[in-house]
């Protein structure tokens, strides 16, 4: 049964991501998709999500859980995450994929509908994945159709054991490459498909079309590994372009399916073009896990265009911990309200809200037990509800001028100020002094309506304890230089007033 979605979507939608390989159930056993209580969907929808990224429902087999559980580079980190690790911990990669079906012990495609109908009731949308790069060593193509994959010769083999593999295949034994990046030594849970081959491009549309039935929206894993730029420098092959025909394909059916790219190497504009919603936003997360504010605020100059359709994120699966990495606390705090209050997509992880430090690997089917941060835990649930007024859900968004105090005075370089407004006149202020140091600057508002010279405002922010507030403060306007502000190290205000108050 296919399932209409007809949930209205924001301009800048929250999504949240929660790997179902990890989840356990009263008894210690995977848990079945069945197993969502209401009480945890109900307070998702009331967090304000838009979105439910599931991770690894698709059915995987035997040999990847195989390689992950014997690649010695793999079992540190392994430990690392678990100090009571033991081989049984290890489940496999979820995106070494057989098939795209829901795995078994998840109850099935039944149970991921039944599940969706549930997100339907409230106003959830249900995203999965795609991996259109390779396939698990065991899918069922590999006996079928071998023709379907990057093949090389027993020479290569011999020289090359990190990337390629001897497997049976329908006519023998054939040597087939490890799905990889042109970065990076082979993935040796995968098999590179060969996208020089129409009738893979073909195959993979056809993954797609099925899949889309399925829920309302896709994630795509390393998506840019199939432009032909890229695949080009990784093989060394000629292919036709995948994406713009393969999106549209499912658009035909789906006009509002939504696909959003993991892409990196600056090729978020790229994808964009292709035809993708969103992109990864990596660029802004490396900036401020550098806490380089300058080349954070020349990155949000590009384009609202271009900006609309990043997602903004703190940590994911392949990244570390953002509680781990984003120290001192104030700016891990500093550096959510930027990324969070910035125009795009909101990504936020499995265990972020909480303040886990423990990053756990893709290939595990058990996290650490962490207790939650109590001062993180209450910034990020007053942050969510602040995501969820209108005018940071679908107003307009500026970025401002931030100027120096007085002459000589450089610490404005470390500022970030934002303006959102709504169609009400309701306006947000946002300043961030994204440094380990005291600064103070001057920001200059865009034009105010009011004509008085000062304007009541309400401080949502404790900018210590990150405590939502309803305090009243007044804004001088007669400045013509700007707002004065002098905040501590990571400090910020969050200010929120109607440009229509005399």
């Amino acid at each position: 049964m296919i399932i209409p979605n007809t949930c209205p979507p924001s301009l800048y939608p929250a999504i949240y991501q929660i790997n179902t390989r990890i989840r356990s159930n009263a008894s210690g056993e995977l848990a079945h998709l069945n197993d969502f209580s209401d009480a945890e969907i109900d307070q998702l929808a009331e967090q304000g999500f838009e979105w439910v990224w599931l991770l690894g429902v698709w059915q995987t087999g035997p040999a990847g859980q195989h390689v992950s559980r014997t690649e010695a580079s793999w079992q540190k980190s392994f430990r690392e995450s678990l100090p009571d690790f033991v081989a049984e911990d290890v489940g496999g990669s979820c995106f070494a994929i057989t098939h795209y079906r829901v795995d078994t012990r998840l109850g099935g495609n039944a149970a991921l509908q039944a599940l969706r109908r549930r997100f339907h009731a409230r106003g959830l949308r249900l995203m999965l994945d795609f991996v259109p790069n390779h396939t698990a060593l065991d899918h069922p193509w590999v006996k079928t159709n071998p023709e379907f994959y990057m093949r090389r010769t027993a020479a290569e083999l011999a020289s090359e054991p990190q990337n390629y593999i001897a497997l049976d295949a329908s006519q023998g034994e054939q040597v087939f490459a490890f799905g990889r990046d042109p970065h990076f030594s082979g993935w040796p849970d995968t098999l590179q498909l060969d996208y020089s081959n129409p009738a893979v491009q073909a195959a993979m549309q056809a993954e797609l079309q099925e899949i889309a039935k399925l829920c309302d929206g896709l994630r795509c894993d390393m998506a840019m590994l199939v432009l032909p730029e890229i695949f080009q420098k990784t093989w060394g092959q000629t292919i036709d372009p995948f994406w713009p025909a393969a999106l549209a394909s499912v658009r035909s059916q789906f006009p509002d399916f939504l696909f959003l790219a993991e892409v990196y190497w600056d090729l978020e504009w790229t994808m964009q073009q292709q035809g993708f919603d969103y992109a990864y936003d990596k660029r802004l997360y490396d900036r401020l896990r550098d806490q380089n504010a300058p080349a954070v605020r020349e990155h949000l100059l590009a384009d609202l265009s271009y900006q609309n359709r990043l997602t903004r994120f703190l940590e994911n699966h392949d990244e570390r911990r953002a509680a781990a990495t984003f120290v001192p606390q104030a700016a891990h705090l500093a550096a959510a309200l930027i990324s969070f209050l910035a125009p795009g997509m909101r990504f936020f992880h499995e265990g972020q809200l909480e303040g886990n430090r423990i990053h756990t690997s893709i290939h595990l089917s058990r996290s650490p037990k962490e207790p939650t941060d109590p001062s993180l835990s209450k910034f990020y649930q007053q942050l969510l509800q602040l995501l969820k007024k209108e005018v940071l859900r679908n107003g307009q968004w500026q970025l401002l001028e931030c100027a120096a105090a007085w002459e000589g005075n450089p610490s404005c370089d470390h500022y970030i100020a934002y303006q959102w407004q709504a169609t009400d006149g309701v306006k947000v202020l946002v300043v961030v002094n994204y440094a380990a140091h005291q600064g103070q600057c001057r920001v200059r508002l865009p034009e105010v309506k009011t004509t008085a010279k000062s304007i009541n405002c309400i401080d949502l922010f404790d900018m210590e304890k990150g405590d939502m507030r309803e305090e009243t403060i007044s804004l001088d306007l007669s400045a013509t230089d700007g707002l004065f502000f002098d905040l501590p190290a990571w400090g910020f205000c969050v200010f929120q007033w109607n440009d229509r108050q005399e």
